[in-house]
C-alpha cells in the first residue's frame, strides 16, 4: 500500500478526494486492529449508528497475501460494482489480473469495513506458500517474498485507488447490514 501511494506521488497526481492507507496489527488473532478502527470511526456493527466519517468513505482495498500475483477482486456480494471494477481491470487483463467474482472471502480486514456497510474488497492472489511452514512462522520472512509479484500489485492497487478518488459518485454499496 505504501509503495502505491509511492507510486502516486512519484506521478505528481492530485486526486479529487483523499486516499488513506491504513496498516493494522491483530488481523490474525481477530481482526483487531481494523474492527477497533472501523468501531472508532465508521459504525458499531452491534449498533449500525453510522458516524459521520462513515459517509465520506468510498471504498476499502485489502492486500492480504503479500507476495501472490493479482488474479481480480473479490465482489464480496457487490454486483453493482462488477462494471466499474472490469474497466478497472482491462488494462492488466494481460497481467493476469481479469478475475471478478461475486463470491465473499473472509479472514481479512477488509470484513470489518463490510460489517458496517463500506464497500470493501479483496484482491484475488496466488497463494504461495501459504499452507506451507513459511506462512505464519518465524521462516515467513522478507527473503520470501516475490518482489515482482508486489510490483506488479502497487500497481493494479495505485490504479484502484486512484480510479476511486476521481469518480464522480462513490463506489456503489450494497444494503446497509443490520446490527
Amino acid at each position: 500500500m505504501m509503495e502505491a501511494v509511492r507510486i502516486l506521488k512519484a506521478l505528481n497526481i492530485q486526486p479529487r478526494r483523499t486516499i488513506r492507507i491504513a496498516l493494522w496489527s491483530g488481523e490474525e488473532e481477530g481482526l483487531y486492529g481494523s474492527r477497533n478502527y472501523v468501531k472508532n470511526h465508521f459504525a458499531d456493527p452491534a449498533k449500525m449508528e453510522l458516524m459521520p466519517e462513515h459517509e465520506k468513505i468510498s471504498a476499502y482495498y485489502n492486500l492480504d497475501n503479500g507476495s501472490g500475483k493479482i488474479r481480480g477482486v473479490y465482489l464480496q456480494g457487490n454486483q453493482q460494482v462488477r462494471p466499474v471494477f472490469n474497466s478497472w481491470l482491462a488494462p492488466f487483463n494481460d497481467m493476469g489480473a481479469k478475475t471478478l467474482t461475486i463470491e465473499n472471502t473472509g479472514g481479512t480486514d477488509h470484513l470489518s469495513f463490510d460489517a458496517v456497510g463500506i464497500p470493501a474488497f479483496q484482491f484475488i492472489q496466488d497463494k504461495l506458500e501459504y499452507d506451507t511452514r513459511t506462512h505464519h512462522t518465524n521462516m515467513d520472512t522478507y527473503d520470501h517474498l516475490v518482489a515482482d509479484d508486489l510490483k506488479e500489485a502497487a500497481i493494479i492497487v495505485a490504479s484502484f485507488v486512484y480510479n476511486t478518488a476521481q469518480r464522480d459518485e462513490k463506489i456503489p454499496r450494497k444494503e446497509l447490514p443490520k446490527p
